[in-house]
Order: C-alpha cells, then sequence, then structure tokens
C-alpha cells in the first residue's frame, strides 16, 4: 500500500534548529498505528537531542509528546480503531519480557521490538532514504506511524493540547509522584525546576496530599505560577543557599527531593535537601559523560539516604493515562494552565526559542500543522 506525505519539522544538523520539509510516511502494518497529528508538546528532551550530537542519524524528525486521532491501523492492531482520540507516548515495551508482565514496561530490554525491522521499508523516507523517527514517534508532523503499545484510547472531551503534555510532561513529573515516590499525605517535598514536569510534580504532590511542597527555580514568574499548581514555598535559588533555604524551611530537610533539570549541581542539591532517610529523584535528562561528586558518607551513607534515578516516572501509559483523564476531568489536574502557549508547526523554533531561554513558558504545544 502506498504512503503518504506530510510536512515535518526535520533536524539535519543538531545545532537546536528545525527545517520544515516533507517527508513519505509509510501506510501501517502489522500493529502499527497511523496518527493524524493534533498537538504535539515541546519538551527540554527534544531541545537536547537537537542540539547535540548524539550519534542519531540524519535527518530526523523528534516529537514525544503527542495526541491525535487514528487515521488507519495495521491488521494486527487490537483495542484501537480508526477515529479513536489518542496520545502516544515515548515508552516503548515488548509486552512479553519479565519486567513487562510484572507491569515494568518502563524498563523493558526489547524496545527495538516497536520498531519496523533493518529488512523491512522505513516508517519515514525523505527523496528514497530514510529518516530517524525518535523514539519511534516522530511527533513534529502532520501523521505518526507509532506501535499500537505506544498508543493510549482518550476520551473526546479532553483537549488536544492537554492531551500530548499528558504524554510526557504529565507521565514523567506525575509518575514520579505517584508511582515512584508513592507520596503519603503530610510528607514534605522539594521540586527543582517549575517547569512543565516540574508542575505535574507539584500538582500531584498536592493531589497526595503532601503537607509542604517546596518550588526552586531561578525564574521569579515560573515560582509564582508553581504557587497555583500547589506550592506551599518557593524559593529563587539565585538569592542564596538554596540548600540551606530548604533545610531551614523544614527543619532538617525533606522527605522526597526531584531534580527536573538535569545538571549535577542541582542533583547533588536535591540530594543534599533531604532529610535523614529520605529519597531523592534525578528526573532531567543530563548530559553524556555527566558526573556526580557525591560524599559516600556524608551524603548517602550517615544520613542513610537514597538517591533513584527515573525513566518516565516509571510509567505504564494504559494504567497511568486514564488516572490523568480522570483527575483532569475532577479538576484535580491542572492541564489548562500548564499549555501556556500554543504554536504551528512553522513556528516550532520559535517556540523551542522560548524554551531556551526561560521565557516563561510552561509548556508550548503546536497545535497547527497545516
Amino acid at each position: 500500500m502506498a504512503g503518504y506525505f506530510a510536512r515535518a519539522a526535520v533536524v539535519r544538523d543538531f545545532d537546536g534548529t528545525f527545517a520544515i520539509e516533507d517527508i513519505e510516511v509509510s501506510a501501517p502494518h502489522g500493529a502499527e498505528v497511523l496518527i493524524e497529528v493534533r498537538a504535539a508538546g515541546l519538551c527540554h528532551s527534544d531541545l537536547h537531542l537537537a542540539s547535540t550530537d548524539m550519534g542519531i542519524p540524519a535527518p530526523a524528525v523528534l516529537g514525544h509528546e503527542i495526541a491525535g486521532v487514528v487515521r488507519e491501523i495495521g491488521d494486527r492492531v487490537s483495542g484501537i480503531a480508526v477515529g479513536d482520540h489518542v496520545v502516544a507516548t515515548l515508552i516503548q515495551y515488548c509486552g512479553r519480557c519479565a519486567d513487562c508482565l510484572s507491569g515494568a514496561g518502563h524498563r523493558c530490554p526489547n524496545r527495538s521490538h516497536t520498531l519496523r525491522q533493518p529488512t523491512e521499508a522505513p516508517r519515514l523516507k525523505q527523496d528514497g532514504s530514510p529518516v530517524t523517527q525518535i523514539f519511534g514517534l516522530g511527533g513534529f508532523a502532520e501523521l505518526a506511524l507509532v506501535h499500537e503499545n505506544q498508543v493510549v484510547r482518550i476520551p473526546e472531551s479532553i483537549p488536544f493540547a492537554q492531551a500530548a503534555v499528558m504524554a510526557c510532561s504529565t507521565l514523567t513529573g506525575a509518575g514520579a509522584v505517584f508511582n515512584c515516590a508513592k507520596l503519603e499525605p503530610g510528607q514534605s517535598v522539594v521540586v527543582i525546576g517549575a517547569g512543565g514536569v516540574g508542575l505535574n510534580a507539584i500538582n500531584a504532590a498536592r493531589i497526595a496530599g503532601a503537607g509542604r511542597i517546596i518550588a526552586v527555580d531561578l525564574a521569579e514568574d515560573k515560582l509564582e505560577l508553581a504557587r497555583s499548581f500547589g506550592a506551599t514555598d518557593i524559593i529563587n535559588a539565585s538569592a542564596g543557599d538554596p540548600v540551606a533555604a530548604v533545610l531551614e524551611l523544614t527543619g532538617g530537610g525533606v522527605d522526597h527531593a526531584f531534580e527536573m533539570i538535569g545538571l549535577p549541581a542541582t542533583s547533588l542539591q536535591a540530594l543534599r535537601m533531604t532529610r535523614t532517610g529520605g529519597d531523592a529523584y534525578l528526573i532531567g535528562l543530563h548530559r553524556p559523560g555527566s558526573t556526580l561528586q557525591v560524599d559516600a558518607t556524608a551524603d548517602i551513607i550517615a544520613p542513610q539516604r537514597s538517591l533513584h534515578g527515573l525513566y518516565m516516572g516509571s510509567s505504564a501509559p494504559r494504567r497511568d493515562v486514564p488516572r490523568y483523564v480522570a483527575q483532569y476531568l475532577a479538576g484535580q489536574l491542572d492541564l489548562d494552565a500548564l499549555v501556556a502557549r500554543e504554536f504551528s508547526l512553522d513556528e516550532i523554533n520559535e517556540g523551542f526559542d522560548l524554551l531556551r531561554t526561560g521565557g516563561g513558558v510552561a509548556r508550548g504545544v503546536i497545535t497547527s500543522f497545516g
């Protein structure tokens, strides 16, 4: 069956810029779902990948936080039909290994199961040559061809922009609170980085009944926004030592500290903000080769702290997305304020420029592709 042509934002030089070009998207076969993309979130991870040569073959289509309408399905797809409203996530899992069968698909070692094999025609092409599809999604395009395991149905009542941010920002931020920290009512939390993922973590901590929720950032506008999402205290890290400020506020540290930025300095701060027996979670994407200079005795052993590396909030999308849908529809999970601005595909470079410079954007979303 013939494929389709679609406009896409293509990365060629990994210099942080995108070119709007036509690509060819294959027709779906097997367990593949062709999605007409209606919204794609602008995430720091995409900016990082677009700005850093990590050995990814160019040209490449990024975009891993998407929502849209199913246009066509392969002959082995089940539970998803043409016309369904869906989100697609970057969590790739085979569904057959021990991790998947135990509910830990985010740890699946067989992620290539969701991709076409080298002997098969590529999903994306341009002038007859393959185009790399990041995370098996390639959401910065009019069409995305995705394995069914990465696709979750959603009610038509959920706006596409809000659904898109749910596919990564919420799964990562709220998942860190619900799935990893398993936050208990009355416990204390600090979130370093009040961007889209951090705001979701703050919102989730409020839903979970945290007694104290501290937001740390360098931007006053983000800190004020964090208050509306549930932060009880805010700390501008440019005004002094944020570790000392957290320890003073809490009388010795928080139960759970979440680092959303991906820097060694703030990762160490998160660890040192926790109380005796506390837990720190590294969520932000660090640059390859980054190291933490941890004092094993003073930072971990003596205070009996734990340091956790998290991937996508240890989420199971088909379990967790319905939870977040219910919380959104109940007015608990604030996705409306999270969507700060909508862009067209042609404005993608402007959107990422705002993200790069701070720009007051909680989450920018592409909602126009034509």
